[in-house]
């Protein structure tokens, strides 16, 4: 009878070992497939995180902020937001003071700022009607 519960042992043992040396490199495969899905995604951000990642904070007159934040590699940030066309060139100039300007420029007013090549932010402005501006900021890390 005692060489029974031995066998018997041995055998538990036997498929834990098993079962520990498949499952755990198939779990972290899993888990891997699984992160690098994830990986990239667009997702919404609290627009005061995403503004201190870009080195600057909204304006006090901005409206309808939007912010979403994607990580793989690099991380990239985008703010959208409203304020008032006569503030625009102001919060620009105290926000991002070693800022010029962008190379190419798809709207009314663009600002590029460059952190030792580490950190860019890239801002487009867009005039609308009704003396508001809709500013679109990018920014993204090396």
């Amino acid at each position: 009878m005692g060489d029974a519960k031995k066998k018997s042992r041995w055998w538990i043992w036997l498929l834990v070992g098993l079962v520990a040396l498949c499952g755990l490199p198939v779990g972290v495969l899993a888990w891997g497939v699984y992160s690098f899905t994830e990986a990239g995604r667009t997702q919404p951000v609290d627009c005061a995180d995403a503004m201190e990642f870009a080195r600057g904070r909204l304006p006090a007159t901005a409206e309808d902020a939007r912010c979403t934040g994607a990580h793989w590699q690099d991380t990239v940030v985008t703010v959208d937001f409203r304020m008032p066309r006569a503030g625009v060139a102001d919060w620009l100039r105290t926000t991002y003071p070693g800022g010029g300007p962008a190379l190419s420029c798809e709207g009314d007013l663009c600002l590029a700022v460059d952190y030792d090549q580490v950190l860019y932010v890239n801002v487009k402005v867009v005039y609308e009607d009704g003396g508001t501006a809709l500013v679109h900021l990018e920014s993204f890390d090396m």
